[in-house]
């Protein structure tokens, strides 16, 4: 009979298998709601590969959804190591969109090499903040950070909203909801002829960072000790509730500054489409990549890709916008049920078991 059995050691390759496993199988699903809707499942996943993959064009659209998702995921990632769960990062985002317009539009003269510190510096501040709001509510009133970083995503997309439609509203938009256009020097430029930015090149720069700062200082062995709990970190004498405040600031901080990349780089202004679910599908992402900062690029390129994909998928194959919400989360279920035989697996058991 079999019998489950733990692991005398972590399956080597076992994280590589469960994931291609996860997204072969979430392919297999995918072809058979396609069969449901009476289209052809092989046609379906050639359109979805040769939407993101097959052409410049679909490539370059891919790396730079990957972009806001990867700073995302990170501030994401820095939390959940401490068994913060911060689900707020839509939210932050929309602060750090909102302190980069708030420096653009308030110094649009100043040279760029002034200016876009001052974006990125008000974007990281103004996320954070909006990350520590959850953190102080938890450490003094006991509030679960899941609600409270939540419902703050709403306040904080109203916030953005009512900006575009009042103060920052652009007079000579007709109507529509967005701030002036921001001045060149407030532009993160693309690089060479490409539409990719050079916004990829800051996160690569952010995720190498945020790699040796867990693995080589002090602060952040101590923020890994701390995901054990708050009564591992007493007794190791860490200053949990600091630590909250610091990991709560930084995964808002990195956040701030999607939203202030997507909106200099991409747009060039502010307006409520920025808004398109880049905080959430973070969430994913990080739980993906395990927490990894390598593996996050990997994740989001993975899932910008699906993103994409998707919207080909729509257009030429007439596919609601949900598909590509479903293809998502039957990837995160499947990779976080497939994660159980990384520390069991199954085996013959005697009768006596």
């Amino acid at each position: 009979m079999l019998k489950i059995k733990k692991r005398d050691e972590p399956w080597k390759w076992g994280a590589l298998v469960v994931f291609l496993g996860a997204l072969l199988f979430s392919l297999l699903v995918s072809g058979l709601l396609l069969a449901g809707q009476g289209k052809d499942p092989l046609q379906g996943l050639i359109v979805l590969w040769q939407g993101s993959f097959g052409s410049v064009w679909g490539l370059g659209d891919v790396l730079l959804k990957a972009i806001p998702l990867f700073l995302c995921s990170l501030g994401v990632a820095v939390a959940f190591r401490m068994q913060i769960w911060n689900i707020g990062a839509e939210g932050q985002f929309a602060l750090g969109a909102i302190g980069a317009t708030w420096m653009a539009l308030s110094f649009p003269d100043l040279p760029r090499i002034v200016l876009m510190p001052l974006m990125f510096g008000m974007a990281f501040i103004l996320g954070g903040i909006w990350a520590m709001i959850p953190a102080l509510l938890k450490l003094k009133l006991r509030v679960n950070e899941i609600i409270s970083t939540l419902m703050l995503n709403y306040i904080a997309i109203l916030f953005l909203d009512y900006l575009v439609f009042g103060v920052w509203k652009d007079p000579a938009s007709f109507g529509f909801p967005m701030t002036p256009e921001f001045s060149a020097n407030a532009v993160i430029p693309a690089i060479g002829g490409s539409r990719v930015h050079w916004g990829i090149v800051f996160c690569a720069v952010v995720g190498v960072g945020l790699w040796a700062f867990m693995r080589f200082t002090r602060l952040g062995f101590e923020l890994q000790a701390s995901g054990e709990g708050a009564r591992v970190a007493k007794y190791a004498k860490i200053r949990y509730g600091m630590l909250v405040l610091f990991v709560m600031g930084l995964s808002g901080g990195f956040a701030g500054w999607a939203g202030c990349v997507e909106t200099s780089a991409v747009l060039n202004r502010l307006q409520p489409s920025l808004m398109v679910g880049y905080g959430y599908t973070a969430i994913v992402v990080a739980w993906l990549a395990r927490l990894e900062p390598l593996n996050i690029a990997f994740a989001s390129i993975l899932l910008a890709a699906l993103r994409v994909g998707v919207e080909s998928l729509q257009i030429r194959l007439q596919v609601p916008a949900a598909f590509g919400v479903i293809m998502e989360g039957m990837i995160l279920l499947t990779v976080l049920a497939g994660q159980f035989f990384l520390t069991y697996k199954l085996g013959r058991g005697t009768k006596q078991e």
